[in-house]
């Protein structure tokens, strides 16, 4: 039986995965295929996404600095409020938009279970030792 410490171990790339979704979030209102265009110009939504992908992306360059499980559960919060918030901020008909939010929102949520796994055992020496 072979032991799958891939999975095991928290890794950079992970860290740099959840960069790259934060910026994929930011950027995900302005994407090129849009059902209504008219959603580029709704303020609240843009303000979302980018604040949303903003701190995706802080929160990953944390982890890659100073790893701590508070940014983990931080990390799965977030990503359920961006699949929540096509639904809450009334931008559910959008269709590709509601698309990217929810599927970018649940490779967030992935990531933060998948980190907070990989860190659940860890003493806070090991989590400190993180990126050496």
């Amino acid at each position: 039986m072979s032991d799958f410490g891939f999975l095991n171990t928290h890794r950079t790339w992970e860290d740099w995965a959840g960069m790259l979704v934060g910026a994929l979030i930011v950027v995900s209102p302005w994407f090129p295929i849009q059902d209504h265009p008219a959603i580029a110009g709704d303020s609240m939504v843009i303000l979302n996404a980018v604040a949303v992908g903003l701190i995706v992306f802080g929160i990953s360059q944390l982890e890659y600095v100073a790893l701590q499980r508070w940014q983990e559960v931080a990390t799965i919060l977030i990503g359920l409020w961006l699949i929540a918030s096509p639904y809450t901020l009334g931008y559910s008909a959008e269709g590709f938009l509601r698309i990217y939010h929810t599927s970018l929102g649940a490779v967030v949520v992935l990531l933060g279970v998948l980190l907070l796994w990989q860190d659940w055992d860890l003493n806070d020496q090991d989590m400190l030792k993180h990126g050496q």
